[in-house]
């Protein structure tokens, strides 16, 4: 507890950032998924309060997430027969009870698979990603909710029509505010970027929304063209107008409802993608941590997991870890878990006592601390830095950020993965098979891991060897063979000698592989 409060100085200033950026969030994520607007901010307050208190992540920011809004959209929203809110709320329940599950089992080992250069490719993305859809926000232009990751938006256009549009159709006074934020939060880190002391206590993203949101009212009461009143362009909380009003915002799941195989196939649905979402932030937030510190991939999912739980059993949505806010916290300049932990409370305090203030900030001001946080992601020696490391390193990482651009955050890091997949097997296909002569004297050498991929090129250099040629196999430095090579080999030495070619064998120290190869050619040595 004391490493906590000896951290609090980075800590609260960055919860304040974190706050800023997830309330448009959850409000918008709650939108597009066709759920009461509260059940968004129940599911931020669970994320930050239970799940950041739990998880063994320090840096890591938990919350609504926007990869599930489109599975929760289709099955809330449907045309026919949508699932009621609290049939649903019963399956968020399940989906906890899942995850709790998949932390037992060790399945948290599944995120240490995915390669680096698609972790950072996803980095590269999310920031490209907020520059992108945050742009039309800043200018005044909210027909789609903050927060959206998909290239297809839910209001029928894309990421770049919506970018057109906006430029065509924006709000004047969205475009002064939000160009001073973004203006002000440049310069303020220039100013204050080696002072000490309060300054450094002060978040240009709380001074931003407060310039902002004073700016707006001084437009509104002076009458001004500028005045920014329509309620799309501002941020929108549930406003309670008594304490049971208050609590009449949180709803329960009916527990009936488990006996519904739908509700059991989309408990099951929202715990693989979202403990996938959470495996790939939590590998990504790692990255940024200056300290390198390494977050516990299957507590990660237990705390997922009672997250979840608890947040479908009052009303909230499904939960992951999210890497917008995380990457927010970690540029905030946050050390522990403390800044996820008061970021909910933070959520708690404003929507129970000050949601008319809250109600008066613009969303231009918002989007600018979006941009802003997908600007340091976004830095141009890190594309230099990968294409020094090689095609194989570049490639996927290109890849990635073009595939999540265009689709989504899931699908794009999965056809990076298959990309970087790509890539290994090539690598192991090319190096796994060696062969070299000398005056009719061939050496075939078998490398690292040799596959059934290396069969036909291990068959078509065997079968090139002339006749009364001497050819030595070595595989003393294969970790694995394939069986369909070795029966290769051995069909190979079976028939050698109507060409009159001498064969020796020098096996691998490996038992295993030495026992695969057919041991009654005479001419075989082991």
């Amino acid at each position: 507890m004391k490493k906590y409060f000896q951290n609090l100085g980075a800590d609260l200033p960055a919860s304040i950032v974190v706050f800023l950026v997830a309330l448009p969030l959850c409000l918008g994520i709650a939108l597009a998924s066709n759920a009461p607007l509260f059940s968004g901010i129940i599911g931020g307050i669970i994320g930050g309060i239970i799940i950041g208190g739990i998880s063994g992540s320090q840096l890591s920011v938990s919350g609504p997430a926007a990869g599930l809004a489109p599975i929760l959209a289709g099955i809330l929203g449907a045309a026919t027969n949508p699932m009621p809110f609290s049939s649903f709320l019963m399956a968020v329940v399940l989906c906890g009870v899942f995850q709790l599950a998949f932390g037992f089992l060790r399945a948290g080992i599944v995120g240490d698979y995915v390669p680096n250069s698609v972790i950072k490719g996803m980095l590269a993305a999310i920031g490209l990603l907020l520059i992108f859809k945050q742009f039309p926000h800043l200018i005044g232009y909210d027909k789609d909710f903050m927060g959206d990751e998909a290239f297809e938006q839910k209001n029928k256009e894309n990421t770049f029509t919506s970018i057109i549009n906006s430029i065509r159709y924006n709000t004047p006074g969205a475009v002064l505010l939000g160009s001073f934020s973004l203006a002000f939060l440049v310069l303020w880190e220039k100013i204050t970027g080696g002072a000490k002391g309060f300054i450094k206590l002060l978040p240009a993203s709380l001074l931003v929304v407060l310039g902002s949101a004073l700016a707006n009212q001084w437009f509104i009461s002076n009458g001004s063209s500028l005045a920014i009143t329509e309620p799309e362009h501002i941020v929108s909380l549930p406003v309670a107008g008594s304490a049971k009003e208050f609590f009449g915002f949180f709803t329960f799941p009916d527990f009936a409802a488990a006996g519904n195989p739908l509700v059991w196939k989309m408990a099951i649905t929202i715990a693989l993608v979202a403990s996938l979402e959470t495996l790939l932030s939590i590998e990504a937030v790692d990255k940024l941590d200056v300290l390198r510190r390494v977050t516990p991939n299957n507590l990660e999912l237990k705390a997922q997991g009672v997250g979840n739980l608890i947040s479908g059993l009052i009303g909230g949505l499904p939960l992951t870890s999210v890497i917008v806010r995380s990457s927010a916290n970690v540029n905030a300049g946050a050390r522990t878990k403390l800044s996820a932990v008061l970021h909910g409370i933070l959520l708690l305090i404003c929507v129970a006592f000050i949601p008319r203030l809250i109600n008066l900030i613009p969303n231009a001001a918002l989007a600018a601390i979006l941009i802003y946080t997908g600007y340091k992601l976004v830095k141009p020696s890190l594309f230099k830095t990968f294409y020094q490391k090689g095609w194989d390193q570049f490639i996927p990482f290109v890849v990635t950020i073009v595939a999540i651009l265009l689709t989504d955050l899931l699908v794009g890091v999965l056809i990076g993965i298959g990309v970087g997949l790509f890539y290994v097997i090539r690598s192991n296909f090319r190096t796994a098979v060696f062969v070299v002569n000398h005056e009719n004297k061939y050496l075939l050498r078998l490398r690292k891991e040799v596959s059934f991929l290396n069969k036909p090129v291990i068959k078509q250099k065997l079968e090139a060897i002339p006749e009364n040629a001497f050819l030595l196999i070595d595989a003393a430095r294969a970790d694995f063979i394939d069986q369909d090579v070795v029966e290769e080999i051995n069909n190979f030495m079976t028939h050698a000698h109507l060409k009159n070619i001498s064969v020796e064998v020098k096996a691998s120290q490996h038992k295993t592989i030495s026992n695969l190869f057919n041991q009654q050619t005479e001419k075989i040595s082991i």
